[in-house]
């Protein structure tokens, strides 16, 4: 299970969080820790979630509400599908075959540069986007090819310069690993340089805190 730094009340409270810029800075750097790369499925648990108590809803993502309103099958929940997906050899190179092709394919680009306007969450159908864009294409198209979206998570990080990310948590029963658009590198949770904040639930439409302890007020940042 990660460790995680208690925030200062002033961090947690803060109505910063209310919103997720990929790549804004927050006003508390955390640092983080050096980063291993995980190639291949690890047997043991990669230090996932599972050994965290039950879910602690927090606020939603501003910008993941209103994708949510638009593309609303991309948010559901469907608690028939497990939890955890169980990884094979064939799911492993389907998972990294999809993170490496949407990495290649969509240009980075923030959603001030795109749209005019901030904390803007999309599908890339216009081949660019920014953190939360790559995620989310990747969870859909992972789904296509039959994986469970209960067990992908878009989740809210901060990197390893102190900035709001977005990236995509895959739960398995070899351990939780990380789909990113900074690399195409896949890691284990223990193994990331972020520190793990919030992400969406699997019980709900909505988000829980990673956060031990204290729950931010709403969300992060970019």
């Amino acid at each position: 299970m990660l460790s995680f730094e208690r925030f200062p009340r002033v961090f947690v409270s803060s109505n910063l969080w209310q919103k997720f810029y990929c790549g804004w800075s927050f006003i508390i750097l955390l640092g983080g820790v050096d980063v291993a790369g995980a190639q291949t499925p690890v047997s043991a648990n990669a230090d996932d979630f599972s050994a965290r108590p039950r879910e602690v809803s927090t606020g939603a993502i501003r910008g993941w509400v209103d994708f949510c309103r638009r593309e609303p099958a991309d948010c559901a929940v469907n608690t028939s599908e497990p939890l955890r997906i169980k990884m094979t050899s064939k799911i492993w190179a389907t998972i990294q075959s999809v993170n490496s092709q949407v990495n290649r394919s969509i240009k980075q680009r923030t959603d001030r540069e795109i749209y005019r306007a901030d904390d803007v969450w999309t599908i890339p159908y216009n081949g660019e986007g920014d953190c939360e864009d790559f995620q989310l294409l990747k969870r859909r198209n992972l789904v296509q090819k039959g994986l469970p979206a209960r067990a992908m998570r878009m989740t809210v990080v901060v990197d390893e310069k102190g900035e709001g990310h977005a990236v995509l948590t895959i739960l398995t029963d070899k351990g939780d690993y990380v789909l990113d658009n900074k690399t195409s590198r896949i890691t284990t949770v223990k193994n990331s340089r972020y520190r793990f904040v919030k992400r969406e639930s699997q019980m709900r439409r909505g988000w829980i805190s990673l956060l031990p302890g204290r729950t931010p007020a709403t969300t992060a940042n970019e």
